[in-house]
C-alpha cells in the first residue's frame, strides 16, 4: 500500500501549523517524521490517522482520499496515539476488546484477533489489569495493541518510544521490525533520533510546518553530504505523487546560518555501567546529545573535528570509566536533523 500526503496545509487562526508539505511512503518500510517541538508532526499525524481535517491538501492510502473516504481509511489505518487514556473502570481485555468490536470483528474471528495481539505485544500477564494502574511501558504494550487489532496495513505512531526505559525500547523496537517484515508501513514520529536511526528506511524532516527534506536514509546523507541545501521534494501537481528523489527535488532556502560539524560515535560498555560514561560526556561542553541504547552502550554526537572527539572520549578513560569499544558511526539522524533544519518554531 502507498501512502501519499499532498500538498497538506492546515491552519489554526493565524498560524499555520502544516504548509503544504507532501511526501509519501510504501509498504514493508519504516519512515521516521522528525522536527522540533511545534514543527507540525501531531497535527500532521492526526490528519493522516483521519482524526482533522486539512484545511487544503490530502492524504491518499492506494488512491483513496482520507478526507472523502475518513470509514474506509480508518480500516487500512492503525494509530497510536502518544499517550493511553488512563480509564479507571476498563481493563486491558475489555478495552481492546471494544475497538475489536468497533471495528466490526465478531464471534470467533474476534476472539482469534484479541488472542492473537495479546499474544504479539506480551499482554498475556495483564489482561485483567485495570489501564489507570499501568506503567508508561505497559501503556504502550497496550495502544500498540489496539492500533493493531483490526490488522491495518499501515500504522501510524506519535512518539511511541516517549518516557519507556531502554528494554520497554529495544522490545517496541523489535515488534516494529517484525511488523515491518510482515509487509505493513510504518509511519512515526520520535525525538530520539538515535532509536530511528536503527529501525528506519527513511525519514521526513519538517520545522515550522514546512517539509525541508524527505526520502531514504542514503538520499538523506547524500544531500548533506554533497554541500548544497536541504532539498525539498517540489509539491505534485493535482493527480500527481510527490518523488522523493534528490533528483527531482526542488532547494530549500539556503541556510541562514552554518551548523558546525558533529561526528556520532558509539561505547560499548560493561553491562550495567552505560550511565556513568553518559553522565561523564555530558559533562564536556562538545558533547551535543548522548543516548543510552539498553544499559550497556552509549550513542553520543560530538561537535568538532576528530581531534576533538578523542579529546572528548579520553575524560571517559580519565575519569575511571571502562569502555569494551569505541565506534565512530556514520553520520545519522541526529546530524542530519541539525544540518537540516534551523532550530526555528512556530
Amino acid at each position: 500500500m502507498k501512502t501519499e500526503v499532498r500538498n497538506l496545509t492546515r491552519v489554526f487562526g493565524k498560524t499555520v501549523a502544516v504548509n503544504d508539505i507532501s511526501f509519501s511512503f510504501e509498504d514493508g518500510n519504516i519512515f521516521g517524521f522528525i522536527g522540533p517541538n511545534g514543527a507540525g508532526k501531531t497535527t500532521t499525524i492526526r490528519i493522516m490517522a483521519t482524526l482533522d481535517l486539512a484545511t487544503s491538501g490530502d492524504v491518499f492510502y492506494d488512491g483513496v482520499s482520507a478526507t472523502l473516504f475518513p470509514e474506509a481509511v480508518r480500516r487500512v489505518v492503525g494509530y497510536m496515539p502518544d499517550s493511553l487514556p488512563g480509564y479507571k473502570d476498563i481493563q486491558v481485555w475489555e478495552y481492546l476488546d471494544f475497538f475489536a468490536r468497533s471495528f466490526g470483528l465478531k464471534g470467533a474471528e474476534r476472539t482469534r484477533a484479541l488472542d492473537d495481539i495479546v499474544e504479539f505485544t506480551n499482554l498475556g500477564e495483564l489482561r485483567n489489569k485495570f489501564l489507570y494502574a499501568l506503567s508508561k511501558g505497559m501503556k504502550q504494550r497496550v495502544s500498540l495493541a489496539r492500533a493493531l487489532i483490526h490488522n491495518p496495513k499501515v500504522l501510524i505512531m506519535d512518539e511511541p518510544a516517549a518516557g519507556l526505559d531502554p528494554r520497554a525500547r529495544h522490545e517496541l523496537r523489535t515488534l516494529l521490525k517484525i511488523l515491518a517484515d510482515q509487509k505493513k508501513a510504518i509511519f512515526l514520529s520520535s525525538h530520539i533520533l538515535s532509536e530511528l536511526q536503527d529501525i528506519c528506511d527513511g525519514a521526513v524532516i519538517i520545522e515550522q510546518g514546512k517539509l525541508l527534506s524527505a526520502g531514504t536514509l542514503n538520499d538523506l546523507l547524500a544531500q548533506v553530504n554533497g554541500g548544497a541545501p536541504a532539498p525539498v521534494p517540489a509539491a505534485p501537481q493535482s493527480g500527481e505523487t510527490a518523488d522523493l528523489s534528490a533528483s527531482d527535488a526542488a532547494p530549500a532556502a539556503p541556510q541562514t546560518q552554518s551548523v558546525p560539524k558533529g561526528v556520532s560515535i558509539t561505547l560499548k560498555t560493561p553491562r550495567g555501567e552505560a550511565e556513568p560514561v553518559r553522565l561523564k560526556l555530558l559533562e564536556h561542553p562538545l558533547t551535543r546529545s548522548v543516548d543510552l541504547f539498553d544499559d550497556d552502550e552509549v550513542h553520543a554526537v560530538i561537535e568538532g573535528s576528530d581531534a576533538e572527539v578523542s579529546r572528548v572520549v579520553g575524560t571517559v578513560f580519565a575519569a575511571g570509566l571502562t569502555v569494551l569499544s569505541f565506534t565512530r558511526n556514520q553520520m545519522g539522524l541526529e546530524e542530519l536533523f541539525m544540518k537540516i533544519t534551523q532550530g526555528k518554531v512556530q
